[in-house]
């Protein structure tokens, strides 16, 4: 079914505010992720994405909602030149995704007995674009890597390439 939109549940044993910490902060999201998020936490704020002292900065590029222990959202990330050379990605894919809108991710973080519930929603995607091919892919591992961080204190290994 064609959709603008992915969806990725998940229980985690972990607390809302613990799992708030992971998806925020630097040491948290370079372990699981590879990426420190350079912001305020507030909604209208400018995010800069870190990875591997490469930044990428965009005035679109801002938090959308932050409600700690609760509901995290932002817009995607911009893609450069630099970032595609880094993740070795041909210049067809490279053009074919800039050419995409900028997408947003939303986390809802949920009380779930001795878990919590995690919702990533990835919207406003194109229904058969690029990007919504690659996370789909993406965000069910990047997820599992920060669930097994939670809850074993190891994140899992970075799959081959």
């Amino acid at each position: 079914m064609d959709s603008d939109t992915f969806v990725y549940t998940t229980y985690i044993r972990t607390t809302p505010d613990e799992l708030w910490k992971a998806l925020t902060d630097p040491v948290f999201t370079r372990r699981y992720w590879g990426v420190a998020f350079e912001t305020e936490w507030t909604p209208g704020a400018p995010m800069v994405w870190d990875e591997g002292g490469r930044r990428t900065a965009d005035p679109e590029q801002v938090v959308l909602a932050a409600e700690p222990g609760r509901l995290l959202s932002y817009t995607w990330h911009t893609f450069t030149p630099d970032w595609a050379d880094a993740v070795h990605l041909d210049e067809d894919v490279y053009q074919r995704l800039v050419r995409e809108p900028r997408s947003r991710v939303t986390f809802a973080i949920e009380p779930s007995g001795d878990t919590v519930k995690l919702t990533v929603t990835h919207g406003e995607l194109e229904a058969d674009g690029m990007m919504k091919g690659l996370i789909g892919e993406g965000w069910p591992a990047l997820i599992s890597s920060l669930k097994s961080l939670l809850e074993t204190g190891e994140e899992l290994p970075e799959p081959p390439r």
